[in-house]
């Protein structure tokens, strides 16, 4: 079993080696393309959700973190310069088309699933042949229109054979219209250098040891709960078969294990992040007076309790309750100043105004108003509102209590 760990931080320097590894501390630092990709390499996949309120998540997560970001970053990457794939890593994702090969299980497991789905494996010479005369196709272009059971509901044949063939790599999502996916044949798209690569993890240990790692480096510090959504998309992956494999990656200085106040748990951040972790120890990471929104499925966030604890700030994402559960409000984001979630607040898009509504807004208990955390947030606004291409900000009502919008200067004051 793991050794006890005399590394020890406060929640305080555990909160601020997080964001500082996430690249929220400061915020909006990394730049471009060259920044995403970046990101992304480090984390190894940010989550994809099709919602869209104001930006789908990735292009949220994205938001926070690059300087001018804009949704046509990502797209081109994904679907002009193939750097970046959709595909299934925690849920629905975005990563590297290097890691391609590492996926090769979770291909093979789809494969024995849907291949020979009845329904399915019926239309499926008939999809080719289409994919090879027309290129790229949706659902939409095929008339294969009984209804099947699907692992998510009822759905149409044609949506169907087109998710399996994507399921098991035949084929890739070739671009988005909206929520509606277009494919085409993987092979045409993803260099023959990494499609005909072999799974690089040839044993389950090896694999385990891969893809625990891997989600270690997604946000930076984790603790070893199997049932934390954190661990979500490990095959199989049970309590003695992670701690086995923490064990593993602690005896070969792959990752370390490090204490936090009050925190009962082990938490493992990654070895190559030593240097970091020395400046969280000694104080040393520096805190500016800046704001962000933070994504709902943010890195940050995939494990609400560990955040809980960090930050005393508890999230539940809220568009899958009814409305009269909701403690909030339908898409509600978190709202991060300094080192801390300070609030959080509901936005809207109004395109027929080019506006952005910020709808409602609530403070976390004991927030202190200041003059410096109003300009901070102020700034976030308008980053926000650049960042969804809109022409101005609309606080509705009584949005933040004590502080109204002052429209003349575009910024926060006091109420008087």
């Amino acid at each position: 079993m793991c050794e006890i760990s005399s590394i020890y931080l406060t929640k305080k320097q555990a909160r601020q080696f997080i964001l500082a590894y996430q690249g929220l501390l400061p915020v909006r630092k990394l730049n471009g393309k060259k920044g995403i990709l970046n990101y992304i390499k480090k984390v190894g996949c940010i989550q994809f959700d099709p919602l869209n309120k104001v930006g789908e998540n990735p292009h949220l997560v994205l938001q926070s973190r690059i300087k001018n970001y804009r949704k046509q970053m990502l797209e081109e990457l994904l679907y002009d310069e193939r750097k970046l794939l959709d595909g299934w890593d925690k849920n629905q994702s975005i990563y590297s088309v290097e890691d391609w090969p590492f996926f090769s299980k979770y291909r093979k497991r789809a494969f024995q699933r849907y291949s020979n789905k009845k329904g399915v494996k019926e239309v499926l010479p008939a999809v080719r042949d289409l994919l090879h005369k027309k290129g790229p196709i949706s659902s939409l272009d095929l008339d294969f229109d009984e209804i099947v059971d699907w692992s998510w509901a009822p759905t149409r044949v044609a949506r169907a054979a087109l998710d399996s063939m994507y399921s098991w790599g035949e084929l890739i999502v070739h671009e988005r219209i909206g929520t509606r996916k277009v494919y085409d044949f993987s092979k045409k798209h993803i260099p023959n250098k990494i499609i005909s690569l072999g799974d690089p993890n040839e044993t389950d240990d090896r694999y385990y040891d891969w893809h625990v790692k891997r989600r270690i480096c997604s946000i930076g510090m984790i603790w070893p709960l199997s049932g934390s959504t954190a661990w979500l998309g490990i095959m199989g992956l049970k309590k003695k078969l992670l701690m086995d494999t923490i064990d593993r990656l602690l005896k070969r200085n792959e990752i370390l294990a490090l204490n936090v106040e009050e925190i009962k748990h082990p938490l493992y951040i990654p070895a190559e992040e030593k240097l970091l972790l020395k400046k969280a120890i000694d104080n040393k990471i520096q805190v500016s007076d800046q704001a962000a929104l933070i994504a709902p499925l943010d890195n940050l966030l995939w494990d609400r309790k560990l955040i809980k604890e960090l930050f005393d700030f508890e999230y539940v994402w809220e568009v899958y309750k009814p409305v009269q559960e909701r403690e909030y409000g339908y898409y509600v984001l978190p709202v991060l100043y300094r080192d801390k979630l300070i609030a959080r607040c509901e936005p809207i898009c109004n395109n027929k105004k080019s506006e952005l509504v910020i709808k409602k807004w609530w403070w976390e208990d004991g927030v202190v108003v200041t003059d410096e955390m109003k300009e901070a947030l102020s700034k976030c606004m308008n980053k926000f509102q650049e960042y969804l291409n809109l022409d101005s900000i609309c606080y509705s009502g009584k949005v933040l209590e004590g502080i109204t919008h002052e429209e003349a200067h575009g910024g926060l004051t006091e109420k008087v």
